[in-house]
């Protein structure tokens, strides 16, 4: 198996594999009971808190647990109140699209439950060629109702870097125009990190944001795990009630094996950081340099194991097919909208054609994956979209010719 899909699934990495077991079996205790074992147990909880948010410059206080960064995002969103507008990158997560439309794709909700929702306003910040963020639109749609933007610092289906700390200063001369004119409407930066914290230094201080997503999924620790890291001065509402855990913020007993597997990941991801992204981008080139007859997708300032490259003319639905009968494993895109048979948003903001969409295939390389893979997984590709081509051109000469 050649497995090319990192961006969505990670395998769980030996430490946190090993970090986790006591808690499965030996240390199984509700860190919210009062004995000694329980107490323990709570404070190693805490302190894998810590190492969480030491990784991105904060503090165990700062982070609300989750079950994932669809979660988290939707905490995040909870600063919104009515009438209060939200800007999104229109290249964003589904999960964070969604939120700004104001709650799931039509059908997904009941009338009922969207009366339940908190009703705000959104737009859509537009992006260019390479996927940036176009921040003369962020400015141009910077008006006093704005309460929330969100960018996610690396996109899920390009590997696109977003100018994070570019968007936080403009973020910041708004907060001082607004004080100067005595708007009272404050005004947070939002970012998706899912992708970004296992092979970018990520610095809550440095991106100026006031809330950043992560996932423990993405950085070879358990599914099921997430985090959400909020300032003091950022003010959210609960996701749910009845225990008071994660600053009463998200009640249930805590996922003490989960959040040490990520802690353990973090740490991992955090010690290879740097031979990882070496390691990645010589990869990305033997890609490139072995691939034939494909026009490259994400140009620009991308993350080192993200590669998306189209075969115009062709199906990738039916490459993806045919290169998992050959044992390697490749995407279309986001694995949530994929499976759902829907066109990339994302390539569409871009500006492809529709045939340049139809045949993109997003390869993202990661811990599984050796040299010796890739120049075969470069082989393969090579291959089937050479047997592809020629069965659409004969397909289409026999249909000409009937």
């Amino acid at each position: 198996m050649i497995y090319l899909d990192h961006a969505a699934a990670t395998p769980v990495c030996e430490a946190a594999l090993t970090a986790m077991k006591p808690y499965l079996r030996e240390k199984f205790f509700n860190p919210s009971a009062a004995y000694l074992p329980a107490k323990e147990v709570s404070r190693e909880y805490e302190e894998a808190k810590g190492v969480i948010a030491h990784a991105i410059g904060a503090r165990a206080g700062d982070l609300v647990m989750t079950a994932g960064a669809t979660e988290a995002n939707n905490l995040a969103f909870t600063v919104l109140g009515s009438n209060d507008k939200v800007l999104v990158l229109t290249t964003e997560h589904d999960s964070v699209r969604q939120l700004a439309l104001g709650g799931g794709s039509d059908g997904e909700f009941g009338d009922a439950d969207r009366q339940n929702r908190t009703r705000f306003l959104h737009e859509f910040i537009e992006v260019d060629e390479m996927g940036r963020v176009r921040l003369d639109d962020l400015q141009a749609k910077m008006d006093d109702s704005v309460k929330l933007v969100s960018v996610a610092l690396v996109n899920n289906e390009l590997g696109t870097i977003q100018p994070l700390a570019e968007v936080a200063e403009i973020i910041r001369k708004v907060r001082y125009d607004r004080m100067r004119r005595g708007v009272k409407q404050p005004i947070y930066l939002h970012t998706d990190a899912s992708q970004a914290i296992n092979l970018m230094n990520v610095n809550v201080a440095r991106l100026g944001v006031d809330l950043l997503t992560m996932n423990a999924a993405k950085v070879y620790g358990p599914k099921g795990v997430g985090a959400l890291y909020a300032g003091h001065e950022v003010h959210l509402a609960p996701i749910s009630v009845g225990g008071g855990q994660e600053r009463g913020l998200r009640a249930g007993t805590e996922n003490v094996p989960g959040v040490i597997g990520f802690a353990a990941a973090m740490n991992e991801a955090k010690e290879h950081l740097n031979g990882n992204r070496k390691k990645y981008a010589k990869w990305k080139m033997i890609l490139l340099n072995n691939l034939r007859d494909y026009e490259l997708i994400n140009k620009g300032k991308t993350l080192d194991n993200f590669l998306v490259v189209s075969f115009p003319g062709l199906d990738a639905e039916r490459l993806i097919y045919l290169l998992e009968e050959r044992e390697v494993y490749v995407a279309t895109g986001a694995a949530c909208a994929a499976s759902k048979g829907e066109r990339s948003h994302v390539l569409t903001a871009i500006h492809l054609s529709a045939r340049e969409i139809a045949g993109s295939l997003r390869i993202t390389l990661g811990e599984t994956n050796n040299e010796t893979q890739i120049l075969a997984a470069a082989e393969i590709i090579n291959e089937v979209v050479m047997a592809e081509r020629q069965r659409v051109k004969a397909s289409y000469l026999e249909g000409k010719n009937g």
